[in-house]
C-alpha cells in the first residue's frame, strides 16, 4: 500500500474511534470516519499480541492490505478505514480473511456493487 492509503498516526487512529462508527463481525471490527476532502481511502492495522507472534501478525496485516487491494474498486473513497483484528483471524488463510472483510464492510454500507460482468 502506498503512504497515501495509510493511517499511521496515533492522533488519526483516535479520531476514527471518537468520532466514527463502528462495524463489527466475529473476525474485524472496521471504524469508518468520513473524510470528503480526501480523495482516496485510507487504512490503519491493529492486529493485537493476543492473537499471535509478530510472524502471524504480520501475516494477518498483509492478507488484509491485499484484501484491500482487491477490493479498492469497490471501496468508497473519502473515508478512513481503522480495520482491528480480533482473535479467530489467526487461523484464516487469505480467501477467508477477504471474504469476511467483505462481508463487514457490506454490512457497514461502504461496498460498492461490481457491475454485471465484473468477475474475479
Amino acid at each position: 500500500m502506498k503512504k497515501d492509503f495509510r493511517v499511521k498516526k496515533n492522533k488519526e487512529f483516535q479520531e476514527a474511534f471518537k468520532k466514527g462508527r463502528s462495524v463489527a463481525n466475529r473476525q474485524f471490527v472496521v471504524y469508518i470516519l468520513k473524510k470528503p476532502e480526501q480523495e482516496n481511502f485510507r487504512i490503519g492495522l491493529s492486529v493485537s499480541k493476543k492473537i499471535g507472534n509478530a510472524v502471524m501478525r504480520n501475516q494477518i496485516k498483509r492478507y488484509i492490505r491485499q484484501s484491500f487491494l482487491e477490493l479498492q474498486d469497490y471501496v468508497h473513497n473519502g473515508n478512513d478505514y481503522i480495520i482491528i483484528a480480533r482473535k479467530p483471524t489467526a487461523e484464516m488463510d487469505m480467501h477467508e480473511v477477504k471474504k469476511s472483510l467483505e462481508h463487514v464492510l457490506k454490512v457497514g454500507k461502504v461496498l460498492k456493487k461490481p457491475k454485471r460482468g465484473d468477475n474475479d
